[in-house]
């Protein structure tokens, strides 16, 4: 069963609130609002109660518990804009759009059954790797590295140590 809460007009712009709206999108009811109680943004606000009014909606209307909800959709859209002028040098004007959202947020149970679990899977036991213990160091093999690598460090070395003897003005 999916549940809807609606906020129009809010006067913030569209692209700042679906930052937050991205946040908490699959979230568990009760783990979003803790991230947008303390989320410094100011949409966090007006989403929250947008949240709290979801949650409502769900307890009042269909008797959903909230444990069992998430966020399974937000939807930010733009709203209208309001039109205002700023003005500038020599006499002109600038548009300024004021821009407004509209919210809709959807939940959904993360079971359909709430009394009924889903029965967990038993995984077949693998074989257990025993830990590798360190060789001493007479036991290990050594590695050969070949003579064209080591002259090729060493020219690299030195012209290093060229580069960064120079006095710089």
């Amino acid at each position: 069963m999916s549940v809807s809460a609606k906020l129009r007009h809010l006067r913030i712009s569209p692209r700042k609130v679906r930052l937050v709206a991205n946040f908490i999108k699959g979230m568990n009811v009760i783990e979003a609002r803790t991230q947008l109680k303390f989320l410094p943004k100011r949409a966090a606000g007006p989403i929250l109660r947008l949240l709290d009014s979801a949650i409502a909606n769900a307890f009042h209307n269909f008797s959903l518990p909230k444990e069992n909800l998430y966020v399974s959709k937000i939807m930010v859209e733009p709203g209208p804009s309001l039109k205002r002028w700023l003005p500038r040098a020599m006499g002109r004007a600038t548009p300024i759009l004021k821009r407004t959202s509209h919210i809709t947020i959807i939940l959904d149970e993360k079971n359909k059954e709430i009394g009924k679990e889903k029965p967990i899977k038993k995984v077949k036991k693998k074989e257990t790797f025993k830990l590798a213990v360190k060789k001493p160091l007479e036991e290990r093999p050594k590695l050969k590295r070949p003579e064209k690598l080591i002259a090729q460090k060493k020219g690299f070395r030195e012209a290093a140590k060229r580069m960064f003897r120079r006095k710089s003005i």
